[in-house]
């Protein structure tokens, strides 16, 4: 065999390899993520959006959809995002392009008044999706069989509500939620959540920590708590919010284990990180 053909070989081997790889898993999207990928601030999608007005939908309050531009790779999983009590949309509005940019359609919503309670955010949530997936403009671009929750505080409390209301939901991320209900067995949806140890509104000694230890110990499911964090923390652009957020989405909604290199072994305590439980491996 020529030197050439020895040189070719492993490009073959590799792009085959690669090819399998999308094969085994039709809905990876994007290249091989490392650190330094998931803690851009924006990653390998360009992204567009587009406004949606509370006057052209019911159940929830309108807001904004960020999505991918390229349309070469198929469509995409998505995520709704809620605000939390007292709060608008733009309060957690930059998880928007920063999300999608990792190549998920991401609906940050207003609800249909400020002071709504986490059981009608949750509801506003599973409206906002049913919105995204049949009538919005990027219908197309979005897989509804793929589909995940977030929100803030009050919104947060929400998630965990929509995730209870339709089990068929991928991910649940609750960001320093707020709610009533202390205990969530009900939930099947792997569910990350994140406290802040700093915060005084919805502290995790009777928030965050009680939800998370509720959940059904057969369930893939983590709890991060924040380090030197308030309960506002969500609402700026924060990279370990988003580096774990990404990671939990990739691998939950994309089924995207190249992800989970990152949520196992456990993350350990860091400048930003107070403490990480969870379950590993995930997806057993």
């Amino acid at each position: 065999m020529s030197s050439l053909a020895f040189l070719a070989a492993p490009a073959a081997t590799a792009t085959a390899a690669t090819t399998a790889t999308t094969a085994d898993n039709p809905y990876q999207r994007g290249p091989a993520p490392t650190t330094a990928s998931i803690e851009a601030a924006r990653g390998p999608y360009a992204v567009s959006q587009t406004g949606v007005s509370s006057l052209a939908v019911t159940g929830f309050g309108g807001g904004t959809i960020y999505y991918p531009t390229s349309t070469s790779d198929g469509t995409f999983g998505a995520v709704v995002i809620s605000p939390g009590f007292t709060a608008y949309e733009s309060s957690i509005s930059w998880l928007g392009p920063r999300l999608a940019s990792q190549g998920f359609v991401v609906f940050t919503i207003d609800t249909l008044t400020t002071l709504d309670q986490p059981d009608s955010r949750g509801r506003q949530l599973l409206a906002a999706l049913d919105y995204l997936t049949q009538r919005s403009s990027v219908r197309s671009r979005v897989d509804a069989s793929r589909l995940g929750v977030m929100g803030h505080s009050m919104g947060g409390g929400g998630t965990l509500e929509a995730a209870k209301s339709r089990p068929s939901l991928k991910a649940a991320i609750p960001l320093t939620a707020w709610n009533t209900d202390k205990t969530w067995p009900e939930i099947s949806t792997p569910t990350l959540i994140v406290g802040a140890d700093g915060d005084t509104i919805a502290p995790v000694a009777t928030h965050s920590e009680p939800f998370y230890e509720s959940l059904p110990a057969s369930l893939d499911k983590a709890y991060l708590e924040l380090n030197g964090a308030t309960h506002f923390t969500p609402n700026s652009s924060d990279t370990t919010i988003a580096k774990y957020s990404i990671s939990w989405l990739k691998r939950f909604i994309d089924d995207d284990t190249r992800y989970e290199q990152f949520l196992c072994p456990l993350p350990r305590p860091s400048l930003t990180i107070e403490e990480y439980r969870g379950t590993c491996p995930l997806g057993s």
